[in-house]
């Protein structure tokens, strides 16, 4: 944006300052019946893609045996009967008479006629109601599905995906609300701390409350033609009221400097905008980018979470330098109340000491700094990545609660069974696949830790290779009414599958390692073979994850790396920011991996350790925190590159650049601290990782790398910092950019 561009719109903007303000307004009322529908409109899930092995697996299951796309598990349990007991087995059939009746319930599987389904002690009982619904849209009738239950004197819990996203949609409504209470009230305490003003204190938060809320319509208008997932909502709220509060505090801050040296109203908003206000333009562009890089993702949730993301970033930015400027105008008399010079004296005399101090050892103060942060991100490298279960959740959530009841009722094996799908070009009860089949299915059997295997050569453990060839030999009339209820059950024309029940819960490493020794498994030409199953899920996410990463990582770094280039007009200060940028999250990371999956600082934070790192939460971080990271630096290294333009002197710039800059940016920074540590009250354990993640990367950021690592960097570099070869007229022309706060 130049500077005759900027000052253009700023005069029209100050010139129908009360028209824009009501325009802005318009925006709201008509964003608001699209902002109330958008929680009908969202979706759950998006943790996949179609691509994934494991999903081809259970199309095959749906497509090809005809089971259903999620089912219910209903938990029955008595301390007196055992589930075999005729009492017990007709209470069970009495109380869910109903529910089979209900239009999406497929079939229900009890107990009797599945063995499996019953404790070890007898005492609890699973059946499984089959749904015609997805997992990701069951949870919406889960209310009708427990009225339709019958009073029994037996214990009745459910459980199973519908109900776990039932759990996951009334946490996260209640997570973002109970951060919202906690994050306005906190945010306006800071900026009056920051202002000695209620109306400069309220001007950033009305900014960030009319972005977020334009920002919901827009985006219920684009979950009409594309899913959204619900969590977005949560990214849209940290981000918009962090990034809105800091843009307006820049501004606000810049323009009451400017009055108090002119005591013009419009002069001073002019020169906020065009210095501050270019300086928020381009943050939120590098905000922008960063984020843009989830959208080229194939995961529903983080594609969704970028597109919310980047409309509140847009709308955030067209606030902050069209809607500010007029509100400024029109309260300036207000505005302007409140002590400024002294508490920014004071702020400048310490961050300029500090400053001086940071440059007189920069080596010393590198060699100190350096280690602190790579050894805070060291526990990344043992991240054991995995997706998330009702493990994520509470215990008062009925969903978590069954989920522990069935892991020690039944093993933790018991929820996760490994599906392996053979394919062949030839029927599968032919001599040549039944030995086949028997072979590999006595080699998983083999594997410590596998408790059972169900498929057409595991009828009965008794029977031999040779007697499953007799049984099947004719096998369009079987007369074993068992053995023709396993061959109609697990076989389907030339496919079959094999379930496969261990000691392990999905996430465990010795499950993984009998899904890859599955995997590697080499059959004869004619065979294909699938593994699928919550194991092979969870690995296969990770693994297209990873494999989507790097195109994402490259492009957001080359973006940034561009963009900070035409700011700064140096070739080696973009890279100092970025390599700044990777320190501050790779130490958030370690963080994250020390408190969430090892377990520590969990009782402070109020969560049960998960052993694990939610897949998509690091690559959701890297683009959310890169922007934000990034967001900081811009507004320092403007403010330093004014000094230089001005004096030529790389000390004297970057002491006078962080002592007038330093005051706003910790002040930026704290905000987005406060919301961020506002989700650590979250009941989810990924929106609440999220938020104290984002909110440990701004404040290494905004202290030990922008405050005292850059300035010791920067001193080591010298005039190298402003280095930029001239190869053309356009690159030779001086490019000054106020963008000071």
């Amino acid at each position: 944006m130049g500077d005759h561009i900027m000052s253009v719109v700023i005069e029209r903007i100050l010139r129908y300052r009360y028209i824009v303000c009501l325009l802005w307004l318009l925006l709201v009322v008509i964003s608001l019946p699209s902002a109330v529908t958008l929680h009908d409109k969202l979706k759950l899930g998006g943790f996949t893609t179609d691509n994934l092995e494991s999903v081809q697996v259970e199309k095959i299951l749906q497509e090809d045996f005809k089971q259903s796309p999620t089912a219910l598990a209903i938990v029955f349990y008595s301390p007196d009967l055992t589930a075999d007991s005729p009492q017990f087995v007709s209470e069970v059939k009495r109380s869910l008479s109903k529910v089979s009746k209900l239009p999406y319930v497929t079939e229900i599987l009890f107990h009797d006629i599945s063995p499996q389904q019953v404790s070890p002690d007898r005492h609890t009982a699973i059946e499984v109601v089959g749904l015609s619904i997805p997992a990701e849209e069951s949870y919406k009738v889960i209310d009708e599905i427990r009225d339709s239950i019958r009073p029994t004197s037996l214990e009745v819990q459910i459980g199973g995906a519908p109900i776990f996203y039932a759990d996951i949609e009334r946490a996260s409504q209640k997570d973002l609300r109970r951060a919202e209470l906690l994050a306005i009230p906190i945010g306006a305490i800071v900026l009056y701390w920051v202002f000695g003003s209620i109306v400069a204190a309220a001007l950033p938060l009305i900014v960030g409350g009319v972005s977020v809320f334009i920002a919901l319509g827009l985006l219920s208008q684009v979950a009409d033609h594309t899913d959204i997932s619900l969590l977005a909502v949560n990214a849209v709220t940290i981000l918009g009221l962090g990034l809105a509060v800091d843009y307006s505090l820049f501004i606000v801050t810049r323009f009451r400097e400017e009055y108090e040296n002119s005591e013009d109203v419009e002069q001073s908003v002019a020169i906020a905008v065009t210095t501050a206000g270019k300086a928020a333009f381009f943050s939120g562009l590098t905000v922008g980018l960063g984020l843009t890089g989830l959208i080229l993702f194939k995961f529903m949730f983080l594609r969704s979470v970028g597109i919310a993301a980047t409309a509140v970033v847009t709308l955030s930015i067209l606030a902050s330098i069209i809607l500010l400027p007029a509100l400024i105008a029109i309260l300036s008399r207000f505005v302007v109340r409140g002590t400024l010079s002294r508490s920014i004296a004071g702020s400048y005399i310490f961050w300029r000491s500090l400053a001086e101090k940071m440059m007189s050892k920069p080596l010393l103060v590198v060699f100190l700094v350096m280690p602190v942060l790579v050894s805070m991100g060291l526990p990344f490298l043992n991240a054991r990545f995995s997706s998330p279960d009702p493990s994520i959740l509470p215990t008062q959530y009925e969903s978590r609660r069954v989920f522990d009841l069935v892991n020690e009722s039944f093993g933790p094996g018991s929820s996760a069974p490994i599906t392996v799908v053979v394919e062949a070009n030839k029927p599968l009860t032919s001599p040549s696949s039944l030995d086949l089949l028997f072979r590999l299915s006595r080699a998983v059997q083999q594997e410590a830790g596998v408790t059972r295997v169900f498929s057409i050569v595991d009828i009965d453990p008794r029977l031999s290779l040779e007697q499953y060839k007799l049984i099947y030999a004719n096998a369009r009339n079987i007369r074993d009414p068992f053995a023709d209820t396993f061959l109609r059950s697990f076989l389907s024309g030339n496919k079959t599958y094999m379930q496969i029940f261990t000691e392990y819960g999905w996430n465990d490493p010795k499950s993984k390692d009998i899904v890859t020794k599955l995997r590697n498994t080499q059959l004869p030409a004619g065979y294909k073979l699938l593994v699928g199953g919550p194991t092979a899920q969870v690995m296969d996410i990770s693994s297209e994850l990873w494999r989507e990463f790097p195109p994402v990582f490259f492009f957001v770094i080359a973006s940034t790396y561009i963009v900070l280039l035409y700011l700064l007009r140096s070739l080696l200060l973009p890279l100092k920011a970025i390599t700044m940028n990777l320190l501050s999250i790779c130490a958030s990371f370690g963080a994250l991996v020390w408190i969430f999956q090892e377990g520590h600082l969990s009782r402070l934070f109020r969560f049960d350790p998960q052993g694990y790192v939610e897949s998509t939460l690091p690559i959701l971080m890297f683009c959310i925190l890169f922007g934000l990271s990034m967001d900081y630096e811009v507004l320092l290294l403007s403010r330093i590159k004014e000094e230089w333009d001005k004096h030529k002197d790389n000390k004297q710039a970057v002491i006078s650049g962080l002592a007038r800059s330093a005051r706003v940016v910790t002040s930026a920074a704290l905000i987005v601290v406060v919301v961020g540590l506002s989700f650590i009250s979250a009941e989810i354990i990924l929106t609440k990782a999220l938020g104290l993640g984002t909110a440990l990367a701004v404040l290494i950021d905004a202290t030990l790398v922008r405050m005292i690592l850059v300035p010791a960097l920067m001193r080591l570099l010298g005039d190298w910092n402003w280095w930029m070869p001239r190869l053309s007229a356009v690159s030779q022309r001086e490019h000054s950019i106020d963008a000071e706060m």
